[in-house]
């Protein structure tokens, strides 16, 4: 093997690892001198409080009641909700059966309050009529006798037979700017027309029926809009994708506008009773896939996103009261979890250099370079992904402590049985790397797994201890590949550890080695191994070569035994005759 071939690969895995951590530290910096973020991490609600929020339902007509099943739906829409935005470590409940009761980290901004109290109950219903958005002044109304009459009943739901003279009396008299808001108070029926406005154009509407709910989207998400060309338009819009169900409907609907006159060739796109965009249809739609334009900004583009993509809740929601709450464990927790890893992290390095002697200081600087790059990944996902630390996250990096350890012990002992078959250590350390990463590499897998499992099925604080757990065994395959990996490279070519001496961890005499090559042509003969070994000071080594003797030298020490014996049986014989 070549010698000049480990030791490039091991200054080039090092130059690596430190590209990581100066990008990381580097980027941190540069959030911290724009007050976007601090050096240190973002806590969760247990550790540094919030606020708390309880939800009234809002109800039609300020009578009744919303029902347990709507409020049990409510909680679980709203945590999908706040969890997507990237609010960790929320807690929603309900409060004696009537309130919702949201405690988050912080303080939430507008965007997460529009996403805890809109229903976003999306339809897509046609237009009919399109008229100014204030009531139309009296001396403007139009006759009693030229008000539209059905003259038979509604074929579909773009029929102008839907328009009765009171709904039309209702539609001229309706203010948008002063019912602006009321939308999602109350609520249409699917087979019925109904009045909206669109504020976004200063238009009301005359809608029909109900043409394609809400509940027949299957994704939805927000991106730069591009115009026919594919060149970006610079608006934001919200993409949506449907169901199998959702792309029937929608093709039908756009194959009967398309050939309508008029604004009849529209279809209104109704977020909680208010039309947010009434584009023309253009093309039969027969893929599932449509664009919703409209007066977006990146951060509303995504909030209606995330609320179409977990659903509508089957109530609306008014804000009762809002408090700040404190930490419910605080400081002396928090303290104690830190003392616990820092025993934890002293008891393994104790441990490293009892066992491993000076090849356990690499143990303890491998964990090192895994802390400082685990604190560097939660700051900057605290950050970018508004991710908060809990106690239950400290416990997962308590515990990944002996799990990150034990990599490198796997990767010392596969050392130790090469050399104890002879190698040299510069071979002994490449080859017991490919003996140890694929052990290391399949329990790092498992307990990747168990994370994504963990942090799926669980809720709360325990998504935290998840969290960490996976994040931590990331860092361990990376540190181990970029770091443990080429430093032990490195100091194999050292004399201090390729000669093994005593206090190395990799002494020769410590590990029952006996070299393979013997001189002179000549191999060892395990019996004769062990025999030496016996008369080492020792003894343990002499023990240690007899246990790692396969079947077949175990044979032939016995046969060797057995020869022995005989030739000092017939010797005495001999001597006696």
């Amino acid at each position: 093997m070549s010698t000049t071939g480990p030791i490039k690969q091991a200054r080039k895995a090092l130059l690596w690892l430190g590209v990581i951590f100066l990008v990381s530290a580097l980027v941190l910096i540069g959030g911290v001198i724009g007050s976007k973020t601090t050096f240190a991490p973002k806590l969760a609600l247990d550790l540094e409080g919030g606020t708390q929020m309880i939800l009234a339902p809002r109800v039609q007509g300020g009578s009744g009641a919303a029902t347990q099943e709507q409020l049990d739906q409510a909680v679980e829409i709203i945590r999908q909700r706040v969890n997507g935005s990237g609010v960790s470590e929320a807690e929603i409940t309900t409060q004696s059966g009537r309130n919702v009761v949201v405690s988050m980290p912080g303080v939430p901004d507008a965007r997460t309050r529009q996403l805890i109290q809109a229903s976003a109950n999306m339809e897509f219903r046609p237009v009919i009529v399109a008229g100014a958005y204030e009531a139309t002044p009296q001396d403007q109304l139009t006759p009693e006798a030229d008000l539209p009459k059905p003259t038979e009943a509604p074929k579909n739901a773009s029929d102008t037979n839907w328009i009765t003279p009171e709904l039309f009396k209702q539609f001229e008299a309706y203010d948008c700017p002063t019912e602006e808001g009321k939308g999602a108070d109350t609520v249409h029926p699917a087979d019925k027309p109904m009045i909206s406005c669109s504020p976004g154009v200063g238009l009301k509407y005359i809608l029909g029926p109900l043409e394609v709910p809400g509940a027949n989207i299957a994704d939805a998400t927000s991106a730069m809009g591009r115009g026919q060309q594919g060149v970006v338009t610079g608006q934001w819009v919200v993409n949506l994708v449907f169901n199998p169900e959702g792309t029937k409907q929608f093709a039908e609907v756009t194959q009967r506008l398309i050939s309508l006159p008029g604004v009849q060739n529209q279809f209104a796109i109704v977020l909680d009773g208010t039309v947010i965009s009434a584009p023309t249809t253009n093309a039969v739609i027969a893929d599932g896939r449509a664009e919703i334009s409209g007066n977006f900004t990146e951060e509303s583009s995504k909030a209606l996103a995330d609320q179409l993509k977990f659903g509508a809740l089957p109530i609306s929601f008014d804000i009762q009261s809002e408090q700040q709450i404190s930490a419910t464990l605080g400081a002396d927790q928090l303290k104690g979890g830190l003392i616990a890893g820092l025993i934890g992290l002293l008891l393994v390095a104790i441990y490293s250099i009892f066992q491993y002697r000076m090849l356990g200081f690499v143990t303890i600087l491998s964990l090192i370079a895994s802390g400082v790059l685990t604190y560097l990944a939660i700051v900057l996902l605290g950050w970018s992904m508004n991710y908060r630390l809990s106690l239950a996250g400290v416990a997962g990096l308590i515990v990944s402590i002996g799990l990150i350890a034990d990599s490198f012990i796997v990767y010392f002992e596969r050392i130790r049985d090469e050399l104890r078959d002879g190698r040299p250590l510069p071979s002994a350390v490449e080859m017991g790397w490919k003996r140890a990463k694929r052990t290391i590499l399949a329990a790092k897998a498992v307990n990747i797994l168990a994370a994504v499992v963990l942090y799926v099925v669980a809720v709360g604080n325990v998504r935290g201890f998840a969290f960490t757990l996976g994040l931590t065994a990331i860092v361990d395959i990376v540190v181990v590949y970029l770091f443990t990996h080429p430093i032990l490279q490195l100091l194999s070519k050292t004399k201090f550890f390729g000669e093994g001496h005593r206090f190395s961890g990799l002494d020769p005499s410590l590990l029952g080695v006996v070299p393979l090559y013997q001189g002179a042509g000549k191999i060892r003969s395990f019996s004769t191994e062990a025999e030496s070994a016996r008369g080492k000071k020792n003894a343990s080594a002499a023990k240690e070569a007899e246990r790692r003797q396969t079947i077949a030298e175990r044979r032939q020490a016995a046969a060797h035994s057995g020869a022995t014996k005989h030739d000092d049986s017939a010797q005495k014989d001999s001597s006696n005759g």
